[in-house]
């Protein structure tokens, strides 16, 4: 028998926030679990029974499906709970423009956040950290810029209408603190922040409220 909800493996300062959100807007029914990320509990063995790469979100799905990637997450529950209006219509222009940012922003601005934050993870010599945090703020600068001229004068990626893509965005534009002094992105991130959903689940993901 499957799960009777979703199951969420979280903790604070992690891409847990986005699923998180998209629940909690969508109505979804689900449970929470944290995990010590400071204790290395995501390392563990139990863990890395769900997640071989031991990586924080993990999401269980009520059949007992277990998803990683955060991004691939947001794709499933936006089409999961489509009356929630979180992302247009699969197949349409729309989607692909949708499709786009998000993917974009999982591949470009997430991979290049970690590497700006765990440096010294991407090399075996310990020499090259410096090297390699700088290339990722060139490769963040660059690419959170592409993102600030595509928003232009509009409130959200596409226009006045509001996705999960804008989300996404917005949790990486939190994470890196520069991106938070260009103006179109600190628009959009404090846009999201004024809903109320939002900003309380944000406010549960903050270190200082773990």
């Amino acid at each position: 028998m499957g799960l009777a909800m979703y199951k969420l493996y979280w903790a604070p300062n992690t891409g847990a926030f986005a699923p998180e959100v998209l629940m909690e807007l969508a109505g979804a029914p689900f449970e929470k679990v944290s995990i010590d990320y400071d204790g290395k509990e995501q390392h563990g063995e139990t863990y890395r029974r769900l997640n071989p790469m031991g990586q924080i979100p993990l999401l269980i799905l009520p059949d007992g499906t277990v998803m990683t990637e955060s991004a691939a997450m947001v794709l499933h529950l936006v089409d999961c709970f489509p009356d929630a209006g979180l992302a247009p219509a699969p197949g349409t222009p729309e989607r692909a423009v949708f499709d786009r940012w998000l993917v974009f922003a999982a591949v470009n601005l997430y991979t290049a956040d970690l590497r700006y934050y765990y440096c010294d993870r991407y090399s075996t010599d310990p020499a090259a950290a410096p090297g390699v945090k700088a290339a990722a703020a060139r490769d963040l600068d660059r690419q959170f810029a592409i993102v600030e001229e595509a928003l232009g004068d509009s409130t959200f990626l596409q226009g006045e209408r509001f996705s999960a893509a804008d989300l996404y965005v917005m949790m990486l534009v939190d994470w890196y603190r520069p991106a938070q002094s260009r103006p179109v992105l600190a628009r959009l991130r404090e846009r999201l922040l004024e809903e109320p959903v939002i900003r309380a689940v944000w406010q549960r993901y903050q270190k200082s409220g773990s």
